[in-house]
């Protein structure tokens, strides 16, 4: 199919932006944790927060990088303790996809971010797994689990969150890296990686958000991951771009997230437009939607009014999410028909 055969009229853009069926590959369950909730748990749990109110709290969300962010993302997450909680959280999340038409989702979770307050990593599996279960039967989204370890700490203890988490390797499809990008390159975390790939868990990692292409380089072979977590520096090397276009390795950039930690200084200078037009198999996502301002459909209406993309970019980028998520061809297949079907629709009317 060629989007290029729909012409969808300009104002009927951002109709179709929200309507279309999309897969998120980008976001951190953490990072979905709304002030009302984060008061709301701590209530529950009787959790001190150094926050008189929901409204103190959200203007605290003003970063002025990724280090600034993480200081108050680990903050709210210490209301976090019950499997309920972690159910609750990544139920609100859920709700929301499915509201943007997010048929397949892949949410990361950090459990070292938990585990080092004293809360069982099963607890947080279990929590966040029987969401993702109750998605598909209630709300028709096809949800899985990305276990993370946090770069800024060792090796050693991403192989000793890999222990804990094994038992529960039913409930979740792969690994990442995350946290501070810039002075803990890919390369720290090669045999945690290593032996995830002997255990069959697919792999990605964050690389080229701060950091530079080299990062990307070193995601891909050392590390050998099936995806680059943001990659937008990945622009400032030609060799890369023409590898990663060859390739078709996804990158699952999050455009309101580059705003908000000042990887760009301004949206309508954000890169996405010629990552696609260089054939990259970019991709939309929301990051930390309760910290950078929007969720999936905010992510697209933003960045297309600010950057001027089309309907042809659109198809792209739901397109690529599909392909670039793990799940079967036979089910990437059924996405792309209804992607096709909601475009023919907007075309005709």
């Amino acid at each position: 199919m060629n989007p290029h055969d729909f012409k969808i009229p300009a104002d009927r853009l951002p109709e179709l932006l929200c309507a279309m069926p999309k897969a998120e590959l980008h976001m951190h369950i953490e990072g979905s944790l709304e002030p009302e909730l984060i008061f709301a748990l701590a209530q529950r749990n009787g959790v001190v927060i150094p926050y008189a109110s929901v409204e103190e709290l959200r203007q605290a969300y003003a970063f002025t990088n990724l280090q600034s962010f993480l200081d108050i993302y680990y903050a709210g997450a210490s209301v976090l303790l019950h499997e309920q909680d972690f159910y609750d959280m990544a139920w609100a999340y859920l709700e929301r996809a499915a509201a943007d038409n997010v048929l397949r989702t892949e949410m990361f979770f950090d459990p070292q971010t938990h585990t080092a307050r004293g809360v069982d990593v099963k607890v947080v599996i279990d929590g966040l797994h029987r969401a993702c279960v109750d998605a598909e039967a209630k709300l028709g989204v096809s949800a899985a689990l990305i276990l993370c370890f946090l770069r800024h700490l060792s090796e050693e203890e991403a192989f000793e969150t890999l222990e804990q988490a094994l038992p529960y390797r039913d409930k979740f499809i792969g690994v990442g890296l995350d946290s501070s990008e810039v002075g803990h390159p890919p390369e720290k975390f090669a045999k945690v990686f290593a032996r995830c790939r002997e255990l069959g868990l697919h792999l990605v990692a964050h690389a080229g958000e701060e950091g530079p292409p080299a990062y990307v380089w070193s995601a891909l072979d050392v590390l050998q991951v099936e995806r680059i977590d943001h990659g937008v520096q990945s622009a400032k090397d030609p060799a890369l771009m023409a590898r990663l276009a060859k390739e078709r390795i996804p990158l699952t950039v999050c455009p309101l997230s580059n705003l908000k930690l000042c990887v760009f200084p301004d949206l309508k200078e954000h890169n996405l437009g010629t990552l696609l037009d260089a054939g990259l198999a970019a991709t939309v996502n929301s990051d930390d939607p309760a910290y950078f301002g929007g969720y999936m459909n905010e992510n697209f209406l933003q960045t297309f009014a600010a950057t001027g993309l089309t309907a042809q970019h659109a198809w792209q980028l739901a397109a690529n999410s599909f392909e670039g998520s793990f799940i079967d061809d036979a089910a990437k297949a059924r996405y792309i028909e209804r992607l096709n079907e909601t475009f023919a629709r907007f075309a005709a009317a």
